[in-house]
């Protein structure tokens, strides 16, 4: 849910960098393009819950820290009412296997300041973090990962197709679309 109201109704920042930006469950007054410097968005973390199982894990992006990378997604303010609602949603819905970490990080939005938000990274050492697969390994695995949230490429797909709709670029995220529907035609 979206409204007009000010930046000064904004109590929390959240940033979306894959489902939160076409799925983000909870209540916002403020959606805006943002930069999170020194991440870079990858198919970096094993999903054993929502887009996989234990026994077949699929993929799901993660910020991964890189030095001189920018990942560009989208800022959501919260009002006060609703951030302990949103925070809860949000730990339960990211935090369920502990692979990510919450932490709060300075992104740049694009009509406006610099802000603090709350940011979901990868554990680089924690047993789901899989970095540096190549691409067409990525694409093995989402073309047949399916966990309780559904195919692990209807998860690609949509958070590519939404980033194109946001001007945002990605040919990573493209170029493993592409792979995918090309492994699910064969």
């Amino acid at each position: 849910m979206t409204s007009d109201r000010n930046e000064m109704d904004v109590a929390l920042w959240v940033f979306g960098y894959g489902s939160l930006i076409w799925n983000p469950g909870f209540t916002y007054v403020r959606r805006e393009l943002a930069v999170l410097p020194g991440y870079h968005r990858s198919f970096c973390m094993r999903s054993i819950h929502h887009r996989g199982t234990e026994d077949k894990p699929g993929l799901v992006l993660a910020l991964d820290p890189s030095t001189g990378s920018a990942c560009a997604g989208v800022a959501f303010g919260v009002a006060q009412p609703y951030v302990e609602q949103t925070l809860h949603m949000l730990r339960e819905r990211e935090l369920v296997s502990s692979a990510y970490l919450e932490k709060r990080l300075s992104l740049r939005l694009d009509r406006g300041p610099e802000v603090e938000a709350l940011v979901y990274v990868v554990d680089p050492d924690h047993a789901q973090y899989c970095g540096g697969l190549a691409l067409e390994d990525q694409a093995q695995i989402i073309s047949g990962a399916h966990g309780g949230r559904g195919p692990n490429s209807e998860y690609l797909i949509n958070t590519a197709e939404h980033l194109t709709e946001l001007g945002l670029e990605d040919p990573e995220l493209d170029w493993l679309v592409a792979r995918v529907q090309e492994i699910h035609a064969a």
